[in-house]
């Protein structure tokens, strides 16, 4: 089993604002707003969390983008305000990015570790703001920017072929621009966990600190140090090392520049051992 991180949702890039922590622990991932309005048709206000409508949320928080999105990965059947029939939780990669997981020979039983940028939020008078520091929190990220772990899937199938791709039609990778791109690439989920069998094959989390990547008082992009995405332990691809460097000022930091939506980490006891820790809290 290959553990994949895989950065997704809001950033400073895509969307302007953090992804909220809600007051009861809900992790909202926004998926990235797209001008594209033939190749990601949904508009956040076809997409609901606990019942609130993603544009009112949006709207609260300060966004002042599109209003069509990406939606993807897409891991839960109650996003949706319309129900899809026949769907199922999928995940998507094409270009460069498909490029790296296929020569990591990403395949079925690997796990993707989706992250994002997170804030707390909290609710006052029917409006949702971003929660301030408290300095008596024993939350040592309430109130700040973080990068956070909220979402996986483990893979089930990798679907390549063009015919079988069109079936996934509530999926953004299976529109035609995307289906005859450059290696177009459908992620399906595992029904059930391999190393946690009474769990399903994709979800998402509710917040835990021990999913933070980030180091407490650091900037958000510098994480904790872990042996499992530390350098040494990025998986070599044709027996050649990852150039990924270490670029944290401090010395118990990680911190890898650029912009990159894919890390493969290496199939070995650190990785799993890791894995563990995190699911099963």
């Amino acid at each position: 089993m290959k553990v994949i991180l895989s950065r997704k949702g809001f950033d400073s890039a895509n969307g302007g604002i953090a992804s909220p922590i809600f007051e009861d622990g809900t992790m909202l991932s926004f998926p990235i707003p797209s001008k594209d309005h033939e190749m990601d048709k949904i508009a956040y206000n076809e997409l609901t969390c606990n019942g609130v409508l993603l544009n009112k949320i949006l709207k609260d928080l300060g966004y002042k983008g599109d209003g069509c999105c990406h939606l993807d990965p897409d891991l839960d059947i109650t996003r949706r305000v319309v129900p899809v029939k026949g769907w199922k939780p999928a995940f998507g990669q094409i270009n460069q990015s498909a490029s790296y997981l296929l020569n990591n020979k990403i395949d079925e039983g690997d796990l993707f570790l989706f992250f994002g940028n997170f804030r707390h939020v909290v609710e006052s008078k029917g409006k949702y703001k971003f929660a301030r520091r408290n300095k008596n929190s024993e939350d040592p990220y309430y109130g700040r920017e973080m990068q956070a772990i909220w979402g996986y899937i483990q893979v089930g199938k990798v679907i390549s072929e063009a015919e079988e791709q069109k079936k996934f039609l509530w999926h953004p990778h299976a529109c035609n621009k995307r289906i005859f791109g450059n290696n177009n690439l459908i992620f399906t989920a595992a029904e059930h966990l391999s190393f946690a069998p009474d769990m399903p094959g994709c979800g998402i989390f509710s917040y835990n600190e021990k999913r933070v990547l980030s180091m407490p008082g650091k900037p958000k992009a510098t994480w904790k140090k872990e042996k499992a995405y530390d350098v040494d332990n990025i998986n070599e691809v044709n027996n050649r090392k990852s150039k990924r460097k270490n670029s944290a000022k401090d010395p118990e930091g990680i911190y890898y520049a650029g912009i990159w939506q894919e890390l493969v980490l290496k199939d070995n006891k650190d990785s799993k051992d890791w894995v563990k820790r995190i699911f099963l809290l």
